[in-house]
């Protein structure tokens, strides 16, 4: 049986990474051990790309084709809530799409799989190709931002989520686009289950759910047991310092806390580190709050090793890769159970709690945490019982179940066609 000829379009794609690139290259590595891949990304990373590849036993199955794309453009990506970079990025889709069809002249394809950004937004044009069949996803397609949690946030930060609530349920109902390559779909895949209700309402469709991200199971463990007795108990916080990520739930949450004994909070990302060291000062939690600011992939799983717990408080995500990289180092997880994180996170590897109010969060995350550092021996069952959940959430279970996707989407492609 000849292998698959997959086509993948990958605007962000890159090894040694987090976040869309690292997400695309770990989609990329893993189904090449088993398809042959043609990939269409963005020319920042094709140096590290080629280097990577050399080392790889199924590098001879990725080939990669680079469209660039402008620095300008490149720093509008970079800078989130930058609307602009919308334009850039559909004139990239329209170039890859022709990229795409010159592949296709030229190589035998059986799937074309529009993978990332993973934003419904845009979806490319592959969708246009309707001799193949069409995979998209896993796409993040969540309803609204939950306006509970604006409070404390500017005014014009407020205006701006609650017009993008807007923007997204128009785009949803009535995107021209998205609509179309819905429906041209084989299977339209699902990051979150609130992924799937969308579809479902939107578009009257079943989405399979595959989460973007998966765990890594060859990392080196620590034993929990390792790190109980410290004179610390450290609570790991990372993330982009933007309003959806609640840090300040986070700082409010350790001043509840601040009566517990050599409690740290150690902040890692990059953003508005003055605003939020001022809210920790007139919290008077200067003195257990660290500040790293952006640091390096490899420093931040270094710091999850030697972690109590991964807080992670944002309501609105795709699946955060920090919390799948916390599952991947035994590091427990506090969050809520929402977006990516509430389908990755079961009661063995964390704790979750429901969306409410600011307040009523704050003081959910403060018992949940203190019966967890008066408790530690919970902590070490949870960390344990990350073995087996990363094998569930394993970059290469979620491929087996992607490829079993192309070979059902082939199945339905050949079903229609007659």
């Amino acid at each position: 049986m000849n292998m698959l000829s997959i086509l993948i379009n990958s605007y962000a794609c890159s090894p040694g990474m987090g976040s869309e690139p690292g997400m695309a290259w770990n989609w990329c590595v893993n189904l090449a051990k088993n398809c042959e891949l043609h990939v269409i990304t963005e020319s920042e990373h094709k140096d590290k790309i080629e280097k990577a590849i050399q080392t790889l036993p199924q590098g001879n199955n990725m080939h990669f084709y680079y469209n660039p794309i402008s620095e300008k453009a490149r720093e509008m990506s970079e800078n989130q809530g930058d609307w602009r970079f919308y334009g850039y990025y559909r004139n990239w889709q329209k170039k890859t799409y022709a990229i795409a069809l010159d592949i296709i002249a030229k190589n035998r394809i059986d799937i074309v799989h529009q993978l990332n950004m993973i934003g419904f937004r845009e979806p490319g044009y592959l969708w246009k190709i309707s001799n193949i069949p069409f995979v998209w996803g896993p796409v993040d397609a969540k309803e609204k931002f939950p306006v509970a949690y604006l409070t404390g946030l500017s005014l014009k930060q407020q205006l701006f989520i609650r017009l993008k609530n807007l923007i997204t349920k128009f785009q949803l109902r009535y995107s021209f686009r998205v609509r179309n390559a819905a429906k041209r779909a084989s299977f339209v895949v699902s990051a979150s289950t609130e992924t799937v209700k969308s579809f479902r309402k939107y578009f009257g469709i079943s989405s399979p759910l595959i989460n973007e991200t998966g765990c890594y199971s060859d990392v080196k463990q620590i034993k929990y047991q390792q790190k109980t007795y410290r004179e610390t108990f450290d609570i790991l916080w990372v993330g982009q310092l933007y309003a959806r990520k609640q840090l300040t739930l986070a700082l409010k949450t350790i001043a509840k806390l601040k009566h517990l004994e050599k409690i740290k909070l150690h902040v890692i990302g990059g953003g508005e580190i003055d605003k939020y060291q001022a809210l920790a000062a007139s919290l008077n939690i200067s003195e257990q709050c660290c500040w790293y600011g952006l640091i390096s992939h490899q420093e931040v799983q270094n710091m999850m090793k030697g972690s109590d717990i991964l807080f992670f408080t944002s309501v609105a995500e795709g699946t955060p890769h920090a919390v799948l990289e916390a599952i991947s180092n035994c590091l427990p997880v506090v969050c809520f159970d929402c977006c990516g994180q509430g389908d990755s996170v079961n009661e063995k590897v964390g704790v979750k709690i429901q969306l409410s109010h600011p307040q009523q969060s704050i003081d959910e995350f403060a018992k949940t945490i203190n019966d967890l550092y008066q408790h530690r021996e919970k902590l070490a069952e949870m960390s344990e019982n990350c073995k087996l959940r990363q094998q569930e959430l394993s970059w290469e279970n979620k491929a087996k179940q992607m490829s079993a996707l192309y070979h059902q989407a082939i199945d339905k492609f050949i079903q229609t066609e007659k």
